[in-house]
């Protein structure tokens, strides 16, 4: 059955323990800019291109209700079933800025097999970061 849906992808959602928290730390760590923070502090959305990164907090009653609570993050040892993944030109130069900000050490960059310097952190929620660049052509 044909469709005349054109979806649009909006928003990832990252469920944090303190929105305007993670919105300041995003901002200094990455170099987002800060689209908004509402004044109850329980929405944030950072300018991230045609895709919204928005922050809402781990536990609301709107959505638990609704949709289940949000499965927090036990161990440094696994990870959660999300990835924030920004691109930048000086990959080097975003992982040391994402530590001199308070982000947390997981791999250094390094050149990949398939052509893109990749490199991790984890957020002050444990959410792991990937810094990259953009893919070279071959």
């Amino acid at each position: 059955m044909a469709s005349n849906l054109n979806p649009a992808y909006a928003y990832t959602v990252v469920y944090v323990k303190d929105v305007a928290k993670s919105v300041e730390f995003y901002g200094k760590a990455f170099g987002a800019s800060v689209r908004r923070l509402d004044d109850s502090h329980r929405w944030g959305e950072l300018e991230s291109g045609q895709t919204t990164i928005a922050f809402t907090p781990v536990h609301q009653h709107e959505t638990d209700d609704l949709t289940g609570e949000v499965q927090e993050q036990k161990s440094k040892g696994r990870r959660n079933q999300l990835e924030v993944c920004f691109a930048y030109a000086d990959v080097d130069a975003a992982y040391k800025r994402a530590l001199e900000n308070g982000a947390e050490a997981v791999s250094k960059p390094e050149e990949k097999e398939w052509g893109q310097k990749v490199g991790y952190v984890r957020d002050i929620d444990g959410i792991v970061v990937r810094m990259g660049s953009h893919v070279k052509s071959r």
